[in-house]
């Protein structure tokens, strides 16, 4: 039987835990904290709302690492964290789900579907202009957000590495700034997790690629090709409790609701990778 949520019995238990790191791994332990205070008996304090008020990839392994018996810990990424790193950082990691990153224009463009090489050649700045693509004649506004450049994966999926990217370009620094951008230029492009809620007000449209739009089944099947890993992490000794939160959200039948509305491709993993 789960225990009570009340917080008459998540004080009795133990303190608060707290979790924090990148929003689009934030918002699957948001949506699911009652599931997860019910699951640990404790209460949970989550941060990570908005990348731009210093939270990312860096504050969920500065918060892991924070653990303690008196203060309990984790820490969520959306970028893969290399061997090198986990290792050196003596990090544990556990995978939670593979996100697809959107290619998204502004909603007046027409097109609606870019080929795999295509989405390589706009961001390397071999096409310039939406005519190439089938079309207006107006030249392609950029936008990327290259964060966590040292960490394999996320926008390493398109291209391998920032310098590869066309210079002339709008680069962003939150995911709220690439929506901006996107629907204030009708000739945009830019590219964003699907986890990102874009707002009533938003003018963006996702692309599909090569004819498959971004889903967790084209995910699996490697027919979509733009994906991001999202993980929780923990120092080497985190607690039952951090790790009951960790794994109700790796196999919990809620989380199965939340993966369906944000197109996640969830990675039942139980076991974490450490040195």
């Amino acid at each position: 039987m789960l225990l009570a949520t009340t917080g008459a019995v998540h004080a009795e238990k133990g303190g608060v835990i707290t979790g924090a790191g990148a929003h689009f791994a934030w918002i699957i332990f948001d949506r699911l904290k009652p599931d997860l205070e019910q699951v640990a008996g404790r209460s949970i304090e989550l941060h990570g709302r908005n990348s731009t008020l210093g939270m990312g990839c860096n504050a969920g392994i500065k918060t892991a690492l924070q653990n303690s018996p008196e203060k309990e810990t984790f820490g969520f990424v959306c970028c893969p964290l290399s061997e090198e790193e986990v290792s050196s950082k003596k990090l544990r990691v556990y995978p939670i789900a593979l996100e697809p990153i959107y290619i998204v224009v502004n909603e007046a463009n027409p097109i609606t579907d870019i080929s795999e090489e295509q989405v390589r050649a706009v961001m390397r700045g071999e096409v310039v202009n939406w005519k190439e693509l089938g079309g207006a004649d107006e030249p392609i506004i950029l936008v990327t957000r290259l964060h966590c450049k040292k960490r394999p994966g996320h926008w390493k999926t398109i291209l391998p590495d920032a310098g590869l990217f066309r210079q002339q370009r709008l680069n962003v620094k939150s995911a709220a700034d690439m929506v901006r951008r996107i629907s204030d230029f009708s000739a945009s492009f830019g590219h964003i997790g699907s986890t990102w809620e874009f707002g009533e007000d938003s003018r963006l449209k996702v692309l599909s690629v090569g004819g498959y739009m971004p889903t967790a089944e084209n995910l699996r099947s490697g027919k979509y090709p733009f994906y991001r890993k999202l993980s929780a992490i923990t120092n080497q000794h985190p607690s039952e409790d951090v790790l009951a939160i960790i794994r109700e959200v790796q196999t919990g039948p809620a989380f199965r609701r939340i993966a369906e509305k944000y197109n996640l491709l969830p990675l039942r993993e139980s076991q974490a990778r450490s040195p």
